[in-house]
């Protein structure tokens, strides 16, 4: 594995949003196309609509635009992870799970779970599945995770 940058997490502007918009694009598109449910414009207003500097961070490495992570507070108690991507030259790396683990720790220290909706096949569900998530609901298109708070 190659040594992981140094990265950060930075409070999201709104100035990120259509850098966010894009980076979804690229990285849900096979992923949507192999479910039939690609659509460039509802991906974007569906990014559009959950956009919050209050709850978005945007990942930055050496000071580039690198990901996002939104983690709102979850209506069932505890926080809802979404619109956590990276560009994909960075994926496959240990990026991602580095990232995961830095918001998980956040989560525990605070005694707090955390839930999240991946797509039905995604590889994103073994990175949940190996830091403690498990499956709680499926439906043909998505798959909701929880993580119990410790």
């Amino acid at each position: 594995m190659n040594s992981l940058p140094t990265w950060t997490l930075v409070p999201a502007g709104p100035e990120d949003l259509d850098p966010i918009v894009d980076l979804k694009a690229q990285v849900m598109r096979a992923d949507l196309e192999r479910l039939g449910r690609w659509d460039p414009d509802r991906s974007r207003e569906r990014v559009r609509k959950s956009f919050s500097v209050r709850h978005t961070s945007v990942l930055r490495i050496d000071g580039a635009f690198a990901g996002c992570v939104t983690i709102r507070p979850d209506e069932r108690g505890g926080r809802h992870l979404e619109l956590f991507y990276l560009a994909p030259h960075l994926q496959g790396r240990g990026l991602g799970t580095a990232v995961l683990r830095h918001l998980l720790a956040e989560a525990d220290t605070a005694g707090e779970p955390v839930h999240l909706v991946v797509l039905r096949g995604s590889a994103a569900r073994r990175l949940y599945e190996r830091h403690g998530f498990a499956v709680v609901a499926e439906d043909p298109i998505d798959v909701a995770m929880h993580r119990p708070a410790p």
